[in-house]
């Protein structure tokens, strides 16, 4: 199935589909914006154009204030007209590639202009923006030019039966006396027009995949959906398979372990009942074991009583990788915020354990501006996949009830790296 422009030039039937108006709509589209990015920018970047063409400056006091004052206008300005651009550009992006696309940026701050400031201009997803807003103005202008000079040779090319009235024309590399001559400009037209279908939808979806590319979040899953009643549903449910798991299966666990032990007692050491009674024994301990074990992982009781640091170090502790744990946390955190991040941690340690092959991870947890964050690293083979299956979306919808993302990189031979940012309000 055909999903975007450059999957189709391969496909039959494609200079009779609708892939080449696609592209062509994408591409003059791409001219216009390029054309007003291009013009923005130079106004942004005026004091450099300046310093460029004067080249009489005999003092470097002028040279130096242009150079700071371009600096401002690009580092300031550039942003602030990267953003718009950029939800444009997601927009527009269908025309050639349907796939859905979103942002990588944070949920903007609730109210407050130095926040949101504060908040865009440190984010990578900005800057990347701003990158493809200068690759846009230079080398994508450049790109739809070319295919406006192509696509005006192939159209003077067919039309030059209508030309060579007043004598002979010039078309491209063909001179037309007669309108004789001229068919050879028609059919030369005609091949020219069918290679530009192909050429422009060539350079419409390597144009799309530059700006999937820069304008998507990094590999990442992310879903932002409603909270409050999902966190208050988990948590209600969490305590009470914790409590019945406690107080019913392991006591009677622990009473029929005792029982068997009494029994096995009672029993000749020599006899066949004994043994049985002394296998059953020893599976019900190594039972009651495992189910103690499965009672700390839903909320280990020192993630209760000492936080989260304390936590991830014991968790740490009891990992098959060594981990080491860099921890910057002052004070308690909600228990939502500590339970989530705990639980990301233990599942990224355990699919380090599995799949990665690591010989160590490191763990990171700090607050930072009103967000909690945390980062699981490790050195091992890389090219986790959120579709295979290692439980990585499921950690996403987990983040998401609380507002948060997660983000995602695991290139082929690693590093893998998880982090996950929770909104922390009361920390700024």
């Amino acid at each position: 199935m055909t999903t975007t422009a450059l999957d189709a030039l391969g496909g039959r039937g494609f200079l009779l589909g609708r892939w080449p108006w696609r592209a062509a709509a994408y591409l003059l589209s791409s001219l216009a914006t390029a054309t007003a990015t291009a013009g923005a920018l130079s106004l942004l970047c005026l004091p450099w154009l300046v310093l460029a063409l004067e080249s009489s400056w005999d003092r470097p006091g002028p040279v130096i204030a242009l150079l700071a004052l371009g600096a401002l206008g690009f580092g300031l300005g550039g942003p602030l007209l990267a953003l718009p651009l950029a939800g444009w550009e997601r927009r527009r992006l269908r025309l050639v590639d349907p796939r859905p696309v979103t942002s990588g940026h944070r949920p903007p701050p609730a109210t407050g202009l130095a926040p949101w400031v504060r908040t865009r201009f440190t984010e990578a997803a900005t800057w990347r923006e701003l990158g493809y807003a200068v690759l846009l103005a230079t080398v994508v202008l450049a790109a739809c030019v070319a295919v406006l000079v192509f696509a005006v040779l192939a159209v003077s090319l067919l039309v030059s039966p209508f030309l060579v009235g007043g004598g002979p024309v010039s078309v491209g590399f063909l001179t037309v006396s007669t309108p004789g001559e001229s068919v050879w400009g028609v059919l030369g037209g005609l091949v020219l027009l069918a290679a530009l279908c192909y050429l422009g939808t060539l350079v419409a979806g390597l144009h799309g995949m530059l700006a999937r590319t820069l304008l998507q979040g990094d590999q990442l899953i992310e879903v932002s959906r409603s909270r409050a009643r999902l966190v208050d549903a988990f948590e209600a449910e969490r305590r009470r398979i914790e409590r019945d798991l406690h107080d019913g299966a392991q006591q009677r666990l622990v009473g029929l372990t005792l029982r068997l032990g009494l029994a096995r007692l009672d029993l000749p050491a020599d006899s066949p009942a004994a043994a049985q009674v002394a296998a059953a024994h020893d599976e019900a301990k190594q039972l009651m074991a495992e189910l103690r074990e499965f009672i700390h992982g839903i909320r280990p009781q020192v993630l209760t009583e000492r936080g989260l640091p304390a936590a991830l170090g014991e968790l740490a502790d009891r990992s098959a990788v060594p981990v080491t744990v860099h921890s910057a946390l002052n004070g308690r955190l909600p228990g939502p915020l500590e339970g989530t991040a705990y639980f990301v941690a233990s599942e990224a340690l355990a699919n380090a354990a599995k799949h990665s092959g690591a010989a160590a991870v490191e763990i990171d947890v700090r607050l930072d501006r009103g967000w909690l964050r945390l980062e699981v690293r490790d050195n091992g083979r890389g090219g986790a996949d959120p579709a295979g299956g290692t439980g990585l979306t499921g950690l996403a919808d987990r983040v998401a009830v609380l507002d948060g993302r997660m983000v995602l990189s695991s290139p082929a031979g690693g590093p893998t790296v998880v982090r996950v940012e929770l909104p922390c309000p009361q920390s700024e």
